[in-house]
């Protein structure tokens, strides 16, 4: 375990490429995500931010951040994908702090083999601690998307959806998602669409 000042100093001094988190005190350091974590986070958030932005018709009720640095009590997590309810975001960035002290609604984790067992493991609990209300799980490899939703005591599994379903999952159960956009195309697919 290592105190705080000496994890936040360790923090700050990991390589570029480097992803830091300090999870129950303890400093975790994993690599940024593989080309297939990257596509899934990356088009989940322009799935979910097409349909939630007011300029593209959606209602305007969520921020979405992208790797955000959440600063939640002693720790310091940064998921793949952040969504706070706007009328609490509104409260809660300071303009000259890189990081929110304020938990999302919701995060998802784009799980990886270097990060599936701290995710599920250690950063679950976390995100319980600090009050978040939905996680989602990612596993592009798998082609997976497990949703938990907190209750009193921890996380109830609400779902658990495979391959190119479509689905609802709260908190967006009013958006329809194609899981499909998710993964990597496989080559027979690639040969479909040329």
């Amino acid at each position: 375990m290592c105190n705080s000042q000496a994890a936040y100093s360790a923090l700050e001094a990991l390589p570029m490429g480097w992803v830091g988190e300090i999870v129950d005190e303890e400093l975790v350091a994993s690599p940024r995500l593989a080309p297939p974590q990257a596509r899934a986070a990356f088009m989940l958030g322009v799935e979910l931010g097409e349909r939630l932005e007011p300029r593209r018709g959606g209602s305007g009720r969520w921020c979405l951040l992208r790797a955000p640095e959440l600063r939640l009590g002693p720790d310091v997590l940064v998921p793949d994908l952040a969504g706070w309810r706007r009328d609490r975001f509104e409260l809660a960035p300071l303009p000259d702090e890189p990081f929110l002290r304020i938990a999302p609604d919701w995060v998802c984790e784009v799980l990886g083999p270097s990060t599936a067992v701290l995710d599920r493991t250690r950063k679950l609990p976390a995100y319980a601690r600090a009050g978040v209300s939905h996680v989602w799980l990612v596993d592009p490899v798998a082609r997976t998307l497990e949703h938990f939703q907190r209750v009193k005591r921890g996380w109830l599994l609400a779902g658990i959806h495979e391959g190119d379903a479509l689905i609802r999952a709260e908190p967006f159960a009013s958006i329809p998602l194609e899981l499909g956009a998710l993964w990597t195309p496989s080559e027979g697919h690639l040969e479909l669409v040329r």
